[in-house]
């Protein structure tokens, strides 16, 4: 087995065109294989190389991240030890989004860069391989969350397990992108120090993570070094959850894992569990982790999704919230739970081969997750609401930083989410403007596609390199097919058709949707050109009745792209006095919004009290822009959901509800 492994990961490392062995039965092909060419993912990549990234690398400097390995190194008992516990993993997540980008954009300075970090990081580190900066710099007066002695507080607030997972999701990037093992030897030295001291033999403490992400990090550490230890310590860490003294579902450690059917809890926790559970079951064939998984996604997906794909509803515990507990204003929709979200559906994908967990990954990606950064790539939301007030304003950095170094690492491994294949076929999943190596079955391609998708529906996937028999599987959205998400939480309140083709070398190409694919299977050549074509109609979605604060109200999509009011566009008029006729007309216009997308108009009313305090309305034309791009040109009212009902309004009691007989019932 260990032979094997560290075969398979010799492969990936070499940035061949094969995939990346995860145990799943589809296999992912890694962002080595993807080079992002041009359009809307490009922009997104080069601002996260020119700004993102140098920016969180200039805020470790200034916020003294890399100081506290400095002082780690001279451990004395006159070092305040401020911050957070967790404040190495900002530099780890940094160099973790470095290494992606490395792959697209080759840059020796930001090696050498980064190598020097590792320096300073490698020299914090303790004898045995412990490296915990929080305790090492002072162990007489620790972090006020770190408790007196190694993993004492480690299912509270210490994140020692939490800071080892991000070290080693850095350091596997690292390895994979440069080929140096600096800072993979750094993770291993620290995984072996937690795998000596934490497990089921004598002697060994019981300990599971407070902040769960260490699962899955070993995993990764497994698969690189074919050592089984750190896939047994996974496991471990999951199998004892639910039965050490940290039993609240805040924690999701109200039952054992396999036991639960619900999403609780602090979000992003919660996330990092399930993907964990995900690549540990995937390795072990432990199916009740998959069935327990499937259990809690149907619930997220049917009950605790907001429509922008975030999740976590209160800013209480950063939580979810209960079934249908879905407020717009008090959101709370961590970008580092949309992130999660992500990791979630792409696994339960790679498990299953249904494209309705990519419907749900691409529909957090391009709506809960972007919304977290700014256009530029140089400040960033925390919580994302779906309708605001003013006050909202993306911040250059926080003191809890993780959602800007999330950003960091996240952003650059997207081209990794493109591909998959198994045996012979390939799997088309997400459409983005760029050059892929890829091994499917026996047979090396290289595919070059072309779009300028989302704003457009039309991509182009040209065979530059290969040919023979395989399967092409091309996601058809579930937008496109009349789905806004899988089951029932959400639907389009209009009676539209809108279409959708593949050609290949100009040939309609007809067939079944199976699992939200049409496949494709032929001899292929080089030179073949598969043509894909979805109607990008903007469309009008209604909630669930269930969901209270968004009855009355409709909200407006167009592609993958969820959209919003905003300020700037609509000064004439006070978005909170909008009402949506019945029959509202939406046209998609030349004018763009920040970031390029075209803007949708909406004909609508402004409502408001005449002198004698009656109710009175005025036509208007509504402009909306992608809800990503919002708070981009400062502060001030924004709204997702729109009513349709008087009642749904912000204008008063005075105002009675009104019927309205706008949805198609």
């Amino acid at each position: 087995m260990k032979t094997t492994v560290l075969l398979l990961a010799g492969l990936l490392l070499g940035g061949v065109a094969g995939a990346q062995q995860t145990g799943y039965p589809i296999t992912p092909v890694p962002f080595t294989a993807t080079h992002v060419t041009g359009g809307f993912w490009k922009q997104r990549l080069d601002a996260c190389r020119d700004v993102t990234v140098p920016l969180a690398f200039s805020k470790c400097e200034e916020t003294g991240r890399y100081d506290n390995f400095v002082k780690a190194q001279h451990p004395c008992d006159t070092f305040k030890v401020g911050g957070f516990s967790f404040d190495d993993t900002d530099v780890y997540k940094t160099i973790e989004g470095a290494s992606y980008l490395l792959q697209t954009y080759p840059d020796k300075r930001m090696e050498s860069y980064i190598d020097s970090v590792l320096t300073i990081v490698a020299g914090a580190q303790e004898p045995d391989g412990y490296l915990y900066t929080a305790r090492t710099m002072n162990p007489k007066h620790p972090h006020s969350w770190a408790g007196s002695k190694r993993w004492e507080k480690v299912e509270e607030l210490s994140h020692e397990f939490y800071n080892l997972g991000h070290m080693i999701e850095g350091a596997v990037a690292h390895y994979q992108a440069t080929g140096k093992r600096n800072f993979l030897d750094i993770a291993i030295k620290y995984a072996d120090c937690v795998c000596r001291a934490i497990g089921p033999d004598e002697g060994q403490l019981v300990r599971v993570p407070g902040h769960q992400i260490a699962e899955m990090a070993l995993v990764k550490l497994y698969l690189v070094t074919g050592d089984r230890k750190y896939l047994d310590e996974a496991k471990f860490f999951l199998d004892k959850r639910g039965y050490t003294s940290r039993r609240d579902a805040y924690s999701q450690a109200h039952k054992p894992v396999v036991q639960q059917d619900e999403a609780v809890g602090h979000a992003v926790r919660a996330t990092y569990m399930y993907a964990g559970m995900a690549d540990v079951a995937a390795l072990t064939g432990d199916t009740a982790y998959v069935r327990a998984i499937d259990r809690i996604w149907d619930n997220i997906v049917g009950k605790k999704l907001y429509l922008t794909g975030g999740i976590g509803a209160t800013a209480n515990g950063e939580a979810f919230g209960a079934n249908y507990e879905l407020p717009n204003a008090t959101a709370y929709c961590e970008t580092c739970a949309a992130i999660g979200n992500v990791y979630v559906n792409h696994r339960l994908f790679l498990f299953h081969g249904d494209a309705k967990y990519y419907d749900v990954l691409e529909r957090s990606l391009y709506n809960g997750v972007l919304s977290g950064i700014s256009l530029d790539g140089g400040s960033f939301f925390y919580p994302n609401p779906l309708e605001s007030a003013g006050g909202y304003e993306r911040k250059a950095w926080f003191g809890c930083a993780c959602c800007p170094s999330n950003l960091c690492r996240f952003l650059p491994s997207v081209p990794g989410y493109i591909y998959a294949t198994h045996g012979d076929s390939l799997y088309v999943n997400l459409f983005m403007e760029g050059v892929s190596d890829i091994q499917v079955g026996k047979r090396k391609l290289k595919i070059e596609q072309t779009t300028a998708y989302p704003f457009e529906g039309n991509v182009s996937l040209k065979l530059l390199k290969g040919s023979g028999n395989f399967a092409m599987r091309i996601r058809i959205p579930g937008w496109v097919r009349g789905q806004v998400v899988p089951g029932d939480l959400y639907r389009f309140a209009d009676r539209k058709q809108t279409p959708y083709s593949v050609k290949v070398n100009g040939e309609s190409v007809d067939g079944d949707i199976e699992k939200g694919y049409l496949t494709i299977n032929r001899r292929w050549r080089k030179g073949d050109v598969v043509e894909i074509s979805l109607d990008m109609s903007p469309r009008l979605v209604a909630a669930n009745e269930k969901v209270a604060e968004d009855r009355g109200k409709l909200a407006v999509e167009r592609g993958p792209l969820v959209y919003c009011a905003e300020w700037p566009d609509n000064k004439e008029v006070d978005l909170f006095s909008v009402l949506l006729p019945a029959k509202t007309q939406l046209t998609v216009v030349d004018e763009k919004a920040p970031g390029g997308a075209r803007m949708i108009t909406a004909g609508a009313q402004k409502v408001s009290y005449d002198t004698d305090g009656h109710l009175q309305t005025d036509d208007f034309m509504l402009k909306l822009i992608p809800y990503y791009a919002w708070a981009n040109r400062g502060q001030g009212k924004m709204m997702v959901w729109l009513p349709y009902e008087a009642g749904a309004m912000h204008l008063g009691p005075a105002l009675s509800v009104g019927t309205n007989e706008f949805l198609d019932k």
